[in-house]
C-alpha cells in the first residue's frame, strides 16, 4: 500500500473517532470554565474607532443627572475660541449622601476577597472599565489644565448670587486625608468634620490655587468673612473653614508633608484639624459632579450641616462673589440656629441614602421612558 493511501486510512480513523456534535464533548469542570471565560476576554472586541480620552464609555459627563458645565476640560477636544464664565447651570454635587469611609482610595479586602472578586465575572467588567478609564487619563494632554488657565486665570463658572434651595441641593463628597495636628497624625473623613456646621470648603492643588481660594477666605481679601467667623465659628462655633490640600502625586505630597511646621505657622491651632492633606479618591466622575473641572485651578464651596453644597465657586473671587458668599454663611448659620429651637418632629427631614438612591433611579427611568 502506498504511503498516500496509508495517510488517508489514518485520517479516515481520526475522524470517525471525533463527536459528531458539541453536545457530546464531556463536560468541563467549573474551575476550568472560569478560567476559559476569564482569559478569552483579553482578546479585542473589534477595532477602535475613537480615542481612548474621547470614548463615550469613558466620558464622566455620561453619569450626570442634569446640564453639564460649560467650561474647558483636561478630556476630550481641546476648547478652540472665546471662552466666558457662566453661571452654575444647577445645583451641583454627589446625588447620595456621604458616609465615612468612601473615596479613600485604599484597598482594604483581605486575601480571600481579592481571590473571590478575582473570580467574579462582573467584579472582572468593573476592573476592566477602571484600566481603560486609566488608560484614557494616561493619554490626556498633560498641559492641558495648564493652557486653560489663559480663559479669566482658569475661572470655570460664576458662582451664584443667591444659595440653592435645600431640597434640590446635592451633596459634598466624602474626602479621606492626613490633618496638621501634631498629636493626631492618622488620616480622617470629611464627613464628620462637616456635619452639623455652615462649612466654607477650600479645594487646591498648588500655590496658584491656594491663592485663589484665599482671595475668598482671608482677612485681607474678605475681612466681613472673618468677622462672622469670629462671630459664629472659633473651636466649637457653628461656622469654620476647612482647606482640602489635594496632591495625587507622591513627590509632592511628601514634601507638604516635610514642611508641615511652615503650614502650623500660618493657621491658629484650632484650626490644624481642618487642613486636610488628601492623596487620593477624587475620581473624574466626583469632579464633574462638584464641578473640579480644572486641577490648577482653587475651588470654594459653601456646605451646610447635612452636608448639601448650598454655594460654589471658582478662580479668583468678584466682590458680588464674596458679597453673595458672606451672605449664605450668615443664612446657614442662622438655618442652624433655628432648626436647634425645633422638636424633632418639626425638623427639616434629610433623606437616607436608600431613600434617595431609590429617587434618583426612579427619576432616571422616567426621563427614559419620556426619551422613549
Amino acid at each position: 500500500m502506498s504511503s498516500r493511501r496509508i495517510g488517508l486510512t489514518a485520517a479516515r480513523g481520526i475522524t470517525r473517532r471525533l463527536p459528531p456534535r458539541f453536545d457530546s464533548i464531556p463536560p468541563i469542570c467549573a474551575r476550568c470554565r472560569g478560567h476559559r471565560g476569564f482569559t478569552a476576554t483579553g482578546a479585542p472586541l473589534g477595532p477602535r474607532t475613537e480615542k481612548p480620552a474621547a470614548g463615550a464609555s469613558m466620558d464622566p459627563q455620561s453619569d450626570l443627572t442634569g446640564p453639564a458645565i460649560e467650561a474647558p476640560r483636561s478630556y476630550g477636544k481641546r476648547y478652540e475660541g472665546v471662552f466666558t464664565p457662566k453661571p452654575l447651570p444647577r445645583p451641583i454635587g454627589m446625588p447620595l449622601p456621604p458616609r465615612p469611609g468612601e473615596n479613600t482610595g485604599i484597598d482594604d479586602r483581605t486575601r480571600e476577597q481579592r481571590k473571590k472578586d478575582f473570580s467574579n465575572w462582573d467584579k472582572h467588567l468593573a476592573r476592566r472599565r477602571e484600566l481603560k478609564i486609566s488608560t484614557a487619563q494616561l493619554s490626556r494632554p498633560y498641559f492641558r489644565d495648564w493652557n486653560n488657565l489663559k480663559y479669566h486665570d482658569g475661572k470655570s463658572f460664576i458662582a451664584p448670587p443667591r444659595l440653592f434651595k435645600a431640597e434640590f441641593s446635592l451633596f459634598f463628597p466624602n474626602l479621606y486625608g492626613q490633618t496638621i495636628l501634631k498629636t493626631d497624625k492618622e488620616p480622617r473623613d470629611t464627613t464628620p468634620l462637616l456635619t452639623g456646621k455652615a462649612t466654607v470648603v477650600s479645594i487646591f492643588s498648588s500655590q496658584w490655587a491656594e491663592a485663589q481660594t484665599d482671595s475668598f477666605t482671608t482677612a485681607k481679601a474678605n475681612p466681613e468673612l472673618q468677622n462672622i467667623l469670629k462671630q459664629h465659628g472659633g473651636r466649637d462655633g457653628l461656622a469654620q473653614v476647612v482647606r482640602v490640600n489635594y496632591e495625587d502625586n507622591a513627590g509632592k505630597a511628601w514634601l507638604i508633608k516635610l514642611f508641615m511646621g511652615s503650614l502650623r505657622k500660618r493657621f491658629p491651632e484650632h484650626e490644624w484639624g481642618k487642613y486636610l492633606l488628601v492623596r487620593r479618591g477624587i475620581t473624574d466622575h466626583i469632579r464633574e459632579c462638584i464641578g473640579l473641572l480644572n486641577t490648577k485651578v482653587g475651588y470654594t464651596y459653601l456646605v451646610d450641616q447635612h452636608c448639601r453644597v448650598r454655594w460654589a465657586a471658582s478662580g479668583n473671587s468678584s466682590p458680588e462673589e464674596m458679597e453673595g458668599l458672606n451672605r449664605g454663611l450668615v443664612r446657614l448659620v442662622e438655618g442652624i440656629k433655628a432648626e436647634a429651637l425645633l422638636p424633632s418632629t418639626a425638623r427639616e427631614p434629610v433623606l437616607g441614602r436608600k431613600a434617595i438612591k431609590d429617587l434618583v433611579e426612579k427619576r432616571a427611568a422616567d426621563k427614559a421612558e419620556a426619551s422613549t
